[in-house]
């Protein structure tokens, strides 16, 4: 199947919150990734939107068994196959192209592609995705819109990212659609920057707490 579920599913559904992360600095990534493990969420995204990001990876990939690694804001083909190289265990898009589905359909690693309007998410249906991301969920329409798409959209699950908090997290679980949710309150840049790794295991902890209904 295009979409590797197999492997994508359980990343998805082993925890309720995927953190969503910039890394500016190499150094961080190892100690960021073993806190985020410790409070219970160890499958973590780390976006291409640093130059350290590919390190970062690399790194989690290398020293933290316990983590599951996966690259984020992928954006072509040239970038889902460098990430896989880095060691990503998933790849997340905002949204998908011809060439970054015909990478990932030749490639190893599992894509969860980004889907927002009807159209979108038909053709990925048509290329055999059940699993999308919806972002900027937000802005999209939030959670009254996600909820409209789970009718005529039956068997397509979603990740929604982008404004995702503590304060609405619960509303997109309690989604039938919904399989879980990216954000990035679990590790805000001002304790990853301070080294507070403690901190961030107990607001890990605290996600890891949230279910679905």
């Amino acid at each position: 199947m295009a979409q590797k579920i197999d492997l994508l599913l359980p990343v998805l559904k082993g925890q309720p919150v995927i953190p969503v992360i910039l890394v500016h600095n190499v150094a961080d990534a190892v100690p960021l990734a073993r806190a985020l493990a410790a409070g219970g969420l160890p499958a973590i995204e780390i976006t291409l939107r640093t130059p350290a990001a590919l390190d970062a990876i690399r790194a989690v990939a290398n020293e933290v068994p316990e983590a599951i690694v996966g690259a984020g804001t992928i954006l072509n083909a040239r970038q889902y196959e460098e990430a896989s190289a880095a060691g990503s265990r998933f790849i997340v898009s905002p949204g998908a192209t011809p060439q970054l589905l015909k990478a990932a359909s030749a490639g190893k690693v599992p894509l969860l592609p980004g889907a927002i309007t009807p159209a979108e998410i038909m053709t990925l249906r048509e290329e055999g995705y059940t699993m999308l991301k919806f972002f900027p969920a937000e802005q999209a329409g939030g959670a009254p819109f996600l909820k409209s798409l789970s009718s005529p959209f039956a068997g397509i699950q979603f990740c929604p990212t982008g404004g995702i908090g503590a304060a609405n997290a619960k509303t997109y679980l309690d989604l039938p659609n919904v399989v879980c949710v990216g954000g990035s309150w679990v590790a805000p840049d001002n304790l990853v920057q301070a080294g507070n790794w403690d901190e961030i295991t107990r607001l890990a902890a605290e996600a890891a707490k949230l279910a679905k209904a």
